[in-house]
């Protein structure tokens, strides 16, 4: 088949090299001029991707916000994995995504909308307790501004309310500011086909802070841990609750809803209506299907019989500076077309995200510094970290840096929601 990834920010190259590497023709179209180098010598290239939309069996849109080409292109009747407006909506309009969870029977944590950092403090003030700051709108993608509070009367979240009206106010228009609660940071996702999901559920453990023990600033991710579970428990209480929603408006790709789960039952934290990253490396991992064969079918509205591994996978992110902050020429000084070495081969383990291949090296590409995903994979968690750390060790990149404890909280997540019954 023939297919066509639309991208602003390259973020599927390690996606449509495996769809390349299956025997399918690809064209990969990356919108961001500084991101435009990412994937050459893996992929053939197009500016004009509106052009080949007709030339492309499926297109995939590889990130929120573009529901608008996909709905269109879906429309002529051509075969699209993307968002539409309802996706997009659930995830970026974070007032909306609550109530749409709401609707569907899930509990929801109280949350204020506010376009004035100066009310948000005084709010805080009026009703001390502990919140999370998250910006609403495509601002939510610089994980840098979401700020988790950590004092019971919210006096460090209106220090960096202050810090936030100093410095981003410009990209801040209105932010949310969100009770917080205490338990269980947990994910489960789907891929759904416009009709319901379709193989089993990737339940998901995001670590999002650049250093070990969740200190630092927030990155997006620095590494996940996984596993796939057929319909259970948490799937009943999660996605199938939303599934004739996203039904309603056709949504084709993946959905994955960030929960807290304790005891006293699960609270939806956000919606997330596209690939995950560096979740949807990862899930490659514990995919045993063609990923072509599996796209295929999603954006046709097909069923599939998705094969998966048992246990667990983890995926460890290679960062370079400046990542996670943007500083065009603190990529230039340190990672600008750095070459990645290998002390032995990685195998299907190694995920390359910003990066080309030149004259046979490896080499950093685009301006963020995320470089690459290192993937294992084990009957438990520990092997699959064993696994996915000693291919970590293979790879030599200068200035690199990750965290060394992904797949660690398991020990005592995982024994409270087995407890719970989530798992």
């Amino acid at each position: 088949m023939r297919f066509l990834f639309v991208s602003d920010e390259a973020l599927a190259v390690d996606l449509a090299w495996k769809v390349k590497r299956e025997g399918h023709e690809v064209l990969f179209a990356v919108r961001t001029k500084s991101e435009k180098d990412i994937g050459d010598g893996l992929l053939d290239k197009c500016d004009d991707w509106e052009g080949k939309a007709e030339w492309a069996d499926v297109v995939v849109f590889d990130d929120v916000g573009k529901a608008s080409d996909a709905e269109k292109l879906r429309k002529k009747g051509k075969a699209v994995v993307g968002g539409n407006s309802y996706g997009d909506r659930l995830e970026l309009d974070r007032d909306f995504g609550q109530d749409e969870l709401r609707a569907v029977g899930m509990n929801i944590l109280p949350n204020w909308d506010f376009e004035s950092f100066d009310a948000a403090a005084a709010f805080i003030r009026e009703k001390p307790d502990r919140y999370v700051v998250k910006p609403n709108g495509k601002a939510q993608n610089e994980k840098v501004l979401s700020y988790v509070g950590q004092e019971d009367d919210g006096r460090d979240v209106i220090e960096m309310l202050e810090h936030f009206k100093r410095g981003w106010a410009s990209k801040i228009k209105s932010f949310q500011l969100q009770k917080h609660a205490i338990g269980v940071e947990v994910a489960i996702g789907g891929f759904f086909n416009g009709k319901e999901f379709v193989g089993p559920s990737c339940v998901n453990f995001e670590h999002k802070r650049m250093c070990n023990g969740n200190i630092g600033p927030s990155t997006g991710e620095m590494g996940t841990s996984m596993f796939w579970v057929n319909k259970g428990p948490l799937f009943e209480a999660t996605l199938a609750r939303m599934a004739s929603r996203l039904a309603a408006g056709g949504y084709r790709g993946y959905f994955d809803l960030n929960l807290i789960a304790s005891g006293r039952g699960l609270v939806p934290l956000e919606c997330t209506c596209r690939f995950g990253y560096p979740t949807i490396n990862i899930q490659m991992e514990g995919v045993l299907s063609p990923w072509g064969e599996f796209l295929a079918a999603i954006a046709k509205g097909e069923t599939f019989n998705l094969r998966t591994k048992r246990g667990f996978q983890i995926g460890v992110v290679l960062a370079v500076p400046p990542f996670p902050f943007v500083d065009a020429d603190a990529f230039e000084k340190y990672s600008q077309d750095a070459v990645v070495m290998f002390k032995k081969p990685v195998g299907d383990g190694f995920h390359p995200c910003d990066m080309k291949l030149e004259d046979g090296d490896w080499r950093l590409a685009g301006s963020s510094g995320y470089a690459a995903v290192i993937t294992g994979d084990g009957t438990t968690m520990e092997e699959a970290r064993r696994e996915a750390y000693n291919k970590v060790k293979a790879v030599m990149i200068p200035n690199m840096f990750y965290r060394t404890d992904i797949g660690e909280r398991w020990r005592d997540d995982g024994d409270r929601l087995q407890a719970w019954g989530y798992v």
